[in-house]
């Protein structure tokens, strides 16, 4: 079965859109802070420094004390932000994040990581496919942070994902309700992902405290273990601001966190194979296998007056491969059962799948590639899909 991606516009709120469940809460998560920054930078300042900084009377009248009060402050301010140069920039910190107990720490990605382009993809990659997998719940997910923190959209996904129902309250709207809900999710996430020996790096309060390293880690780990029908960027790793409280003065450090390796490596294709060797050890081989496997397809192909000169390209939309599968079993492919000519990326993994599910009736083994890789002009898995051919294959007429 294959996924149908589908362009939807995106809401400027999450919610259910379904406008006859007047019993089903509108999920209205965007935050409105009741100053603007400009406004609250000075009270942000005092949060930090754990006192409020002098400012002037509202009534227009300021005494001489709280001129030098803020003077003295400002000046121990230019003092810190030498001292600190690597402190976060305030416009990038929230209000509430510097509302920290003694000892209590939180972490925010650092704002230079945000702009990173490999960074915005993998959000974007994972957006489009919480959407796409939930289309037919008719929930919008507009930002992870804002939307995911309260376990509602996560429920829904894994539910989705699993073929499952779990046995949670509908709506929560407390802070208690959403923990216990998030813990339920989260168990039967881990109940999944335990055997595979991963080490979890998220928590009900890292995920509830909208901390979006910890939400990112829990999606890149379901995406893997689903399968999911997404290409994610590889190495993604982000700076990380670790603010701590001591002795009511914030303390910061920055650490690196890796969130995505290689396509191999996250898609679970642990066991190498021949090809594996071959890219790594062998490249100057390589050449003579592909001109071993464009013999075997074109002595096939030219049935049909077709040629193929370019493995990588010319297997990306399937056409080829469905029509080769019918050549060897000897039958003709109804062409209804597949797009001629693809133009949308949905359509040609609907023909390299459909041609997969050819060579399962034929009694191959499942291929190792994804639908999706040999889409994405991935060498080693249109290799990988042809050699399992030509290994059978190779004596047919």
């Amino acid at each position: 079965m294959h996924h149908r991606f589908k362009d939807h516009q995106r809401g400027e709120k999450r919610g259910f859109l379904s406008p006859e469940n007047k019993h089903c809460r509108r999920l209205e998560l965007r935050r409105e802070h009741p100053c603007s920054w400009g406004l609250c930078s000075q009270a942000l300042m005092s949060s930090l420094a754990g006192s409020l900084l002098p400012g002037s009377d509202r009534s227009g009248v300021e005494t001489s004390e709280c001129v030098q009060g803020g003077v003295s402050d400002l000046q121990e301010e230019g003092k810190n932000a030498i001292n600190s140069p690597m402190s976060p920039a305030l416009a990038d910190v929230h209000p509430e994040d510097t509302q920290l107990e003694e000892n209590e720490e939180r972490t925010m990605i650092d704002p230079t990581s945000k702009e990173d382009p490999k960074f915005k993809e993998l959000v974007k990659v994972l957006l489009d496919w919480i959407n796409d997998v939930l289309v037919e719940e008719r929930i919008i997910v507009k930002q992870l942070e804002e939307d995911l923190y309260d376990g509602q959209v996560l429920q829904k996904l894994l539910e989705k994902l699993a073929g499952c129902k779990l046995n949670v309250a509908e709506v929560t709207q407390s802070e208690i309700g959403q923990k216990q809900k998030l813990q339920t999710v989260l168990e039967a996430v881990h109940d999944l992902l335990r055997p595979r020996g991963w080490a979890l790096r998220w928590s009900v309060d890292s995920i509830h405290g909208k901390n979006l390293v910890a939400i990112l880690h829990l999606l890149v780990s379901l995406a893997m273990h689903f399968r999911a029908p997404i290409r994610l960027p590889e190495h993604v790793t982000v700076q990380v601001v670790v603010v701590r409280k001591r002795e009511g003065l914030l303390h910061s450090s920055h650490i690196s966190e890796e969130l995505t390796t290689t396509t191999e490596m996250m898609m679970g294709r642990f066991e190498r194979d021949a090809f594996d060797t071959l890219f790594d050890h062998a490249p100057d081989k390589l050449s003579v296998v592909k001109k071993s496997l464009i013999t075997f397809v074109n002595k096939h192909l030219n049935k049909l007056n077709l040629e193929v000169t370019e493995l990588e390209t010319q297997f990306a939309d399937g056409v080829y491969l469905v029509l080769l599968m019918g050549l060897l079993e000897d039958y003709f492919v109804p062409l209804h059962n597949f797009y001629l000519t693809p133009e949308s990326f949905d359509q040609k993994v609907h023909n390299v799948s459909f041609a997969f599910e050819l060579m399962l009736d034929g009694g191959l083994k499942k291929p190792k590639a994804r639908p999706e890789d040999v889409v994405n002009l991935d060498l080693k898995s249109t290799l990988r899909v042809l050699y399992n051919l030509f290994t059978k294959y190779k004596n047919v007429e």
